[in-house]
């Protein structure tokens, strides 16, 4: 019996993941879906031990915030299933890395003096090829270690770890596997991700990795050589063929022998990955036959990136940059401020990011939402000022603190309503035309004596927080933009 009592809690220990998941269906019932999914789905347990549940959230301002305001609230709901429970632990989780990639790499891409023996971490090519022809170049850097995984790629990313990991076995899964989506979503980083996997797990492998153009251009090579049937031949014995930009591909001839190489090496078991803009029913330029073998496959469509995979790419590049970068800081509120008005790519992204490295290089100065608006005004959609209105302020106040409208221009008097609902008074004095009266009827039918004091109140905390100012500052800039 004794033995038994003394089994129990470390029972409890061994899965508290799985109690962890009890207490955040118990957080989404208590709280409201809005609220949840805006500070609780990425929060994780790392441990439970010595009366310390140990949670990790992605960002330094999550921490903040769920400190100030769901202590109490989650320290109650976890004691449900750790009641010796005393405290939380907030930290701040490090990304995690599949394959470690060297500093070289980055520095043969400045030096162009290097060579591939100055990799020796990396004992693969930076070029694929086989029997004398040389494929594109591969970036070490686009591995699936540095890809980030979000609700629009999680589909095609699956696949590509799979079509990897399942190199070795006798019969692939997806083959061919079609990637499609808009330019710079990741189709071209997953194919450089399944090459290096591939090397790394079997460095003999014959791996060639083309775009269409390059195909294109050793194909015409190969007719005005009189060689096009060893340079056929040399592409049908190789392991795995990936090409990228496919819709580029051109000219009847050009196809049908591409067609003729791709039904042999999928007949043959050998794999093939393929990847364009769009997917391969809508490629018009391809003939019937072509598209029905690149459609027998998988097809994985990679689409625009929601906010969340923004906001990730960006911490994630942020947080490399400032690592390489002594001094470095990149806020909470500038990345989330790129991730509202950077929707485009990917590339875009990280463009943005290289940029208030070097100008915080070159000028030493702290990189503020002020100074990441003017670096990056060029890549921002839609820069010209516009006419706030008070619905404007409440959708954007009410999604950015996670509290629903009604809460905001209700009675209630919880301090995680109380401050979102001053912070919106301010922000219609600062920004809009109307009056203080107009202002307090349209936040619940309050007094203009409230309104006043929620702007006096404001203006008093901004002076002695930072972060607040500065959180006000990205609302101001996401309302006027």
């Amino acid at each position: 019996m004794a033995h038994a009592q003394a089994q129990a809690p470390q029972k409890q220990q061994c899965a508290p993941s799985d109690a962890w998941s009890r207490v955040k269906i118990r957080l989404r019932g208590e709280l409201g879906e809005d609220v949840y999914a805006s500070w609780f789905r990425g929060v994780e347990v790392e441990q439970v031990g010595d009366g310390v549940i140990h949670l990790t959230v992605a960002t330094r301002f999550l921490r903040n915030w769920l400190r100030t305001h769901y202590y109490e609230s989650v320290l109650r709901l976890a004691r449900s299933e750790w009641p010796t429970a005393e405290r939380l632990e907030f930290t701040v989780r490090q990304p995690h890395f599949a394959i470690e990639l060297p500093k070289e790499p980055t520095q043969e891409r400045r030096t162009p003096a290097m060579t591939t023996s100055d990799l020796t971490p990396l004992p693969m090519p930076l070029r694929t090829g086989y029997g004398g022809f040389e494929g594109s170049p591969l970036d070490p850097r686009l591995s699936f270690g540095s890809f980030v995984v979000g609700a629009s790629n999680k589909l095609a990313h699956a696949a590509a770890q799979q079509v990897a990991s399942a190199f070795s076995s006798p019969q692939s899964p997806f083959n061919p596997l079609f990637l499609h989506g808009n330019v710079g979503l990741g189709k071209t980083h997953l194919l450089h991700a399944i090459s290096w996997e591939i090397k790394q797990q079997k460095p003999e492998a014959e791996v060639l990795y083309l775009t269409a153009e390059r195909f294109m251009s050793g194909f015409v090579q190969a007719l005005r050589a009189r060689d096009a049937l060893a340079f056929k031949e040399k592409l049908r014995n190789i392991d795995i063929l990936l090409i990228d930009d496919m819709e580029f591909l051109q000219g009847p001839t050009i196809q049908q022998e591409f067609c003729h190489t791709l039904n042999s090496l999928i007949d043959g078991g050998r794999q093939v990955v393929v990847a364009a803009d769009r997917a391969p029913t809508h490629l018009d330029k391809l003939d019937k036959r072509m598209q029905s073998r690149l459609g027998g496959g998988l097809v994985a469509q990679i689409k625009a990136m929601d906010y969340d995979l923004r906001h990730q790419i960006l911490e994630r590049r942020a947080e490399e940059a400032c690592t390489d970068t002594k001094g470095l800081e990149v806020s909470e509120t500038v990345l989330a401020f790129l991730a509202e008005r950077l929707t485009e790519s990917g590339r875009e992204l990280e463009g943005a990011v290289h940029r208030l490295r070097a100008s915080y290089q070159l000028t030493d100065e702290p990189v503020t939402i002020a100074v990441a608006e003017q670096i990056v005004r060029d890549l921002m959609r839609g820069t010209e000022p516009r006419r706030v209105r008070i619905d404007d302020i409440l959708r954007t106040v009410s999604k950015h603190y996670g509290v629903n409208r009604g809460d905001l221009l209700s009675g209630r008097r919880n301090r995680s309503i109380v401050r979102p609902r001053q912070i919106g008074m301010y922000l219609a004095k600062l920004l809009t035309s109307r009056s203080l009266p107009e202002i307090g009827r349209r936040f619940g039918n309050r007094d203009h004596t409230t309104v006043l004091h929620a702007i006096r109140k404001v203006e008093q905390l901004m002076s002695d927080d930072n972060q607040l100012r500065e959180e006000i500052e990205l609302l101001k800039r996401l309302l006027r933009d």
